[in-house]
């Protein structure tokens, strides 16, 4: 479960960059290369958590409200912060 919260942290953290940095740097300061480097990036992160989301499910580790709680935080900013209670409720896991 600790590659799952890590996972977990790695999209929500390149999430913030490509909102935060990226994207402002190529708005702003007309470097558009910043969001080319760090979406892709995003993206790989992305489709790792949710596909071991997805195989933690499958696994009978996740009941369905879980899973959803997951996948869903991935779809929002800092969303990784809100599902500390998930990884803890289930696995014991501290931050």
């Amino acid at each position: 479960m600790r590659r799952l919260r890590l996972a977990s942290w790695a999209e929500g953290a390149t999430l913030l960059a490509l909102l935060l940095v990226a994207v402002p740097l190529k708005r702003l300061a007309g470097w558009p290369e910043a969001v080319s480097v760090v979406g892709p990036l995003h993206g790989a992160a992305f489709v790792v958590y949710s596909l071991m989301v997805l195989q933690q499910a499958l696994a009978g580790r996740l009941n369905s409200g879980d899973t959803l709680r997951l996948l869903g935080a991935a779809l929002v900013p800092l969303g990784f912060l809100m599902v500390r209670g998930v990884f803890r409720r289930r696995w014991g896991c501290n931050d």
